[in-house]
């Protein structure tokens, strides 16, 4: 038998593996394929050491633990190809045939589009919306990373069939008979979380209308056990999420709850009822660190923005009786920012093989961006 061609996908939060877990068991079932996933919880220490910790990291997901290697074995070794879905070079191995980049959100933020991403070779990219922001950067060019539109891995079993919003419920508890609210914040400081989570909390609970899942950021940039410190108000009512995997409560829920997380974007393609928590603070802070910040093309415009002074749960009422009134600005976000949504997985399967050397060319249903003087208007290929 043939050597199996080597592919890495490395990753220092859990939602990085999130992105890639679908490529991953698809990948998986190629015997061409040997397949290696390292990185783990990233920590700085006081004099600025880097380090990885692989305890417990890839435990919640449904992968052979024999593939789990750890950052200084890759940095000793070859692979063919490396998949990433962040941006950072720390975690390269010693040598690697091509590079992969699948990116892991798709928020207005746009943290995705910076210089960092054409170190790699092959970019997939999540739909038109950011691929306009790549050719605007000047990020399209002959000399660089080949731009792709693939879709976004992730999102593809939000539109696939496959999810069962009524089984999650029963599963969890919770009645299929009332409203679904999920309250899921960013990870950025001054979320809403941090800011006045347990304030909303708290006043959904009292109103007892509807059910609440709450699913904290699992890559925070403060600190805190919100799992411990909200327990106390888990009810027959309320859950908290601890699955990696926000997608099937995405499916669930009838109404988002958030603040500036790419689950709003997600959450486009259910076209259902989205509050934004306003937070002053995080965006105030946002616009100096996310030079591509977006509020203007869609932002907050898909969903209702609730202030301080606000009634949150007349809001919640208000929006869930009237479900449509954004729809369209949300069609018009997840068309224009998800390219094929259902077939990203299998586009950025065959991304992957073309990289490792396994297929002639990239999937037909991918579409190559080139340097705008080579653009055919009516195709967008060469």
């Amino acid at each position: 038998m043939k050597t199996r061609k080597r592919v890495l996908f490395t990753g220092y939060a859990p939602i990085h593996f999130v992105c890639f877990l679908p490529v991953f068991l698809e990948l998986a079932k190629d015997p061409r394929i040997e397949l290696f996933v390292s990185g783990g919880f990233k920590s700085t220490s006081e004099s600025g050491e880097i380090t990885f910790d692989l305890n417990g990291f890839y435990d919640r997901f449904p992968i052979d633990r024999k593939c789990v290697i750890p950052v200084e074995t890759v940095r000793e070794e070859h692979f063919d190809v490396l998949v990433s879905a962040h941006l950072s070079d720390t975690l390269f191995p010693k040598s690697v045939g091509k590079t992969v980049q699948i990116f892991h959100g798709v928020s207005f933020k746009n943290l995705a589009v910076r210089d960092k991403a054409l170190r790699y070779d092959l970019l997939c990219l999540p739909g038109l919306y950011h691929a306009e922001l790549y050719r605007k950067s000047g990020f399209i060019k002959d000399d660089s990373a080949r731009c792709l539109l693939t879709g976004f891995a992730k999102i593809d079993s939000l539109v696939s069939g496959t999810l069962d919003k009524n089984a999650l419920l029963s599963t969890l508890g919770l009645s299929t008979d009332l409203p679904t609210l999920l309250f899921a914040p960013t990870g950025e400081k001054y979320n809403a979380l941090d800011t006045m989570g347990v304030k909303v909390i708290k006043a959904i609970a009292d109103a007892g209308k509807w059910n609440l899942l709450v699913k904290p950021h699992d890559h925070p940039k403060k600190k805190v056990d919100w799992f411990e410190e909200l327990a106390p108000f888990e009810s027959e009512r309320l859950k908290l999420v601890k699955d990696k995997d926000i997608i099937p409560y995405l499916h669930a829920a009838d109404l988002l709850i958030t603040d500036a997380s790419s689950v709003a974007v997600e959450y486009t393609l259910m076209n259902r009822p989205i509050i934004f928590l306003d937070i002053p603070k995080l965006f105030k802070r946002l616009k100096k660190r996310a030079p591509n910040l977006d509020l203007d093309t869609y932002g907050r415009k898909i969903g209702r923005i609730v202030g301080k002074s606000d009634n949150l749960i007349d809001a919640i009422a208000d929006s869930l009786a009237n479900p449509d009134r954004e729809a369209g600005i949300r069609k018009k976000m997840s068309d224009h920012i998800f390219h094929t949504p259902g077939t990203a997985t299998a586009n950025v399967v065959g991304v992957v093989l073309y990289a490792a050397g396994l297929a002639e060319e990239i999937p037909s249903s991918v579409e190559e961006l080139f340097p705008a003087a080579q653009v055919a208007p009516s195709t967008g290929k060469k």
